[in-house]
């Protein structure tokens, strides 16, 4: 079964880059001319993924808003010829009638919660998670290398890439089996383990192909690290019956998540956009000469 659905955790409050997160929800903040969710959209289309379901919270209602169709802007658009592109820009962000659904995660219990409550609308079929203030710049896009692994494999697969070692007690990293080219056999998975005991350096990035059966070890998934039920452990439960892989995938990642991880996001892409490029390059050169 190809997978053509996609969960995407919007619900999260945006501690670590407040207060610019106050009221506009963190996934929505730009990086250059359009929003980290967008990007990550963006990534999830590539891939060939069909329906997105977005897991909301309370203040969250502003991005229903611009997947949607924004009607009195297109038409001003519309009327003046010298906005053609712009308008071209604009329709791109919309969502084809009944490719969205947005359900509520009612309290902050964890990225597995978020996930579980997808369950209802992914039914019982593989499905994506797309963690949505994580950029991955890549082509073809980190989703559609995984898609392509999955294709040749099946089971989960997760996207990681390496990291300092000096780094691996700050994340999750596989514990790996096997490895053939990019796609790894694990055989398990630690959270902030210490250096000398990290099994890896392969961190664990944000991105996600699994089967339905997820959703019943969710269920009764206890909480985990931080008091919130962690996809993780359901994870670790599910790779007891079926196979994992990681895969490394080609490319770079911003994590829009914290202030220094968005301010990266932000100078990397607008030196490669075409309209802020050359301006960037000045702004960067003047400022770091001081």
């Amino acid at each position: 079964m190809r997978v053509r659905k996609a969960v995407l955790p919007v619900a999260g409050h945006g501690t670590r880059v407040l207060p610019a997160s106050k009221s506009i929800p963190k996934e929505l903040l730009t990086v250059v001319d359009q929003p980290v969710l967008q990007y990550v959209v963006d990534e999830a289309r590539a891939a060939g993924i069909e329906h997105f379901v977005f897991v909301t919270g309370r203040g969250k209602h502003a991005i229903e808003d611009y997947f949607d169709e924004a009607y009195e802007l297109e038409q001003t658009l519309a009327s003046k010829s010298s906005k053609a592109d712009i308008l071209k820009d604009l329709q791109r962000t919309k969502l084809p009638p009944g490719a969205a659904s947005f359900t509520r995660q009612q309290a902050p219990l964890g990225l597995g919660h978020a996930v579980w409550c997808a369950k209802d609308i992914i039914g019982e079929e593989p499905f994506a998670v797309l963690l949505p203030d994580v950029i991955l710049r890549a082509e073809p896009s980190a989703l559609a290398q995984m898609v392509t692994a999955y294709d040749e494999v099946g089971g989960n697969i997760i996207a990681v890439n390496p990291v300092p070692e000096e780094q691996v007690s700050s994340y999750g990293v596989i514990t790996p089996k096997s490895r053939d080219g990019r796609l790894i056999e694990m055989e398990g998975m630690v959270e902030k383990p210490a250096r000398e005991d990290a099994p890896s350096n392969l961190k664990i990035t944000g991105r996600y192909i699994l089967q339905p059966e997820i959703f019943g070890l969710l269920e009764d998934q206890g909480k985990g690290a931080g008091g919130e039920i962690q996809l993780t452990d359901s994870m670790v439960r599910l790779m007891q019956t079926q196979s994992f892989h990681a895969y490394e995938f080609e490319g770079e990642e911003f994590d829009c998540g914290s202030k220094a991880g968005y301010f990266e996001a932000f100078v990397a892409h607008a030196l490669k956009h075409p309209e802020t490029a050359d301006f960037a390059e000045a702004v960067l050169k003047k400022y770091g000469s001081g």
